[in-house]
């Protein structure tokens, strides 16, 4: 578990921290298909007095980070938002409190999120579903996100990691897991239904595979290669189908869910998005959940309406998870049901790590640790 090196001294029944003025950032240059995330010293953010400043120990690595910095969704660039640092998946500890803040106190752990904040007064606000407002501030896109060590987060948007949740798994609770959870959720799919997961060897999938497996789903991944193949089946996937050695991967998922289909395909990857409707086979009922975000204009869906109408299948989306939602999935890795042990590096592979995620050879989830070379 990443802990933190900052001076602390208590205060009645606070924790007093030195804050510097300057910190570590991996900040991204050249912006674009040919970015690099670079360490630079960057300010430390002053906060308000309805905020928190939190210290992170680590930030998760999430593809979306590296759609923000190439700029490929078409909703415009970091820097047209002032913003230098991506990120959404940061782990660490309180250590100053605006002046109106009440509820949370220096020392305590906190998270850093997608979205960091919401304007608290919409439809969507006002019920589960505030992930979905239309004034909401994307973390790493309109302000600086998990990649710089200190950021400045809403007292009341601000997530509070429990004791027993490691700072390395906590950081992709945030986003990868926390968001995986929500569309299971979401499906609406029971216990004993089987799963398809294309591309569940990544970062998200993989979340999802040991969440599934925890609510007594049966999880099938596709994806490529022998790392992912170990890592999934030790996480729980029941089956393993590789896409460079099987011919006919829907004809295989289909064989392994009793000749009729999955349940449920939950589109992390999506380049899998032109073929996720064939493993529903003939299952009626089935549905598509739409996660991962492909860039515009690419890996588009072709649906044959009569098919859909004829089994009752459905494609649903979902974004990222509500405040509650990401508290629900701490509370699974506090019992140990996110077994995930990430690939950690320090602050010198911080652009490697961005890079190799970008071509597809990171096997579960990446994790820079702001307090490692």
């Amino acid at each position: 578990m990443a802990t933190s090196e900052l001076p602390e001294r208590t205060s009645g029944s606070e924790q007093t921290y030195d804050i510097p003025k300057k910190c570590k950032a991996g900040v991204v240059v050249d912006e674009g298909p040919n970015f690099r995330v670079e360490v630079q010293e960057v300010d430390v953010p002053e906060i308000g007095p309805e905020d928190v400043l939190i210290k992170l120990n680590a930030t998760g690595i999430c593809h979306s980070d590296l759609h923000f910095m190439m700029a490929d969704w078409g909703m415009g660039k970091m820097s047209d938002f002032g913003t230098r640092c991506a990120g959404h998946e940061g782990a660490g500890v309180i250590v100053k409190v605006g002046e109106n803040c009440r509820r949370l106190k220096t020392g305590m752990r906190a998270g850093f999120k997608p979205i960091e904040n919401v304007c608290g007064q919409c439809e969507q606000c006002r019920t589960d579903k505030e992930c979905y407002c239309s004034g909401a501030v994307f973390t790493g896109l309109h302000c600086d996100g998990s990649y710089k060590q200190y950021v400045k987060s809403p007292e009341r948007y601000t997530t509070i990691i429990p004791d027993g949740v490691s700072d390395y798994i906590a950081g992709p609770v945030m986003c990868s897991a926390s968001t995986i959870y929500t569309s299971i959720k979401a499906s609406g799919l029971r216990p004993g239904q089987f799963a398809v997961f294309p591309g569940g060897g990544g970062g998200v999938g993989i979340q999802g595979v040991q969440l599934a497996h925890a609510m007594g789903i049966r999880p099938i991944v596709v994806d490529t290669g022998d790392d992912k193949k170990k890592l999934s089946t030790e996480l729980g996937a029941e089956a393993f189908v590789d896409f460079k050695t099987v011919e006919d991967t829907a004809a295989e998922v289909i064989k392994l869910t009793d000749g009729i289909g999955a349940h449920g395909v939950f589109v992390t990857a999506p380049q899998t998005y032109p073929t996720a409707l064939n493993y529903l086979g003939s299952r009626v009922g089935g549905t598509v959940m739409c996660i991962g975000l492909p860039p515009a204009g690419q890996y588009t869906m072709n649906v044959v309406p009569n098919m859909v109408v004829f089994r009752n299948q459905t494609i649903r989306g979902t974004l990222v998870s509500s405040m509650a939602e990401v508290d629900e999935t701490l509370q699974f890795a506090k019992r140990g049901k996110l077994r995930l042990t990430p690939t950690v590096v320090g602050l010198s592979k911080f652009n490697e790590a961005c890079q190799l995620l970008k071509e597809g050879k990171v096997a579960g989830r990446m994790v820079v640790d702001f307090n490692q070379d």
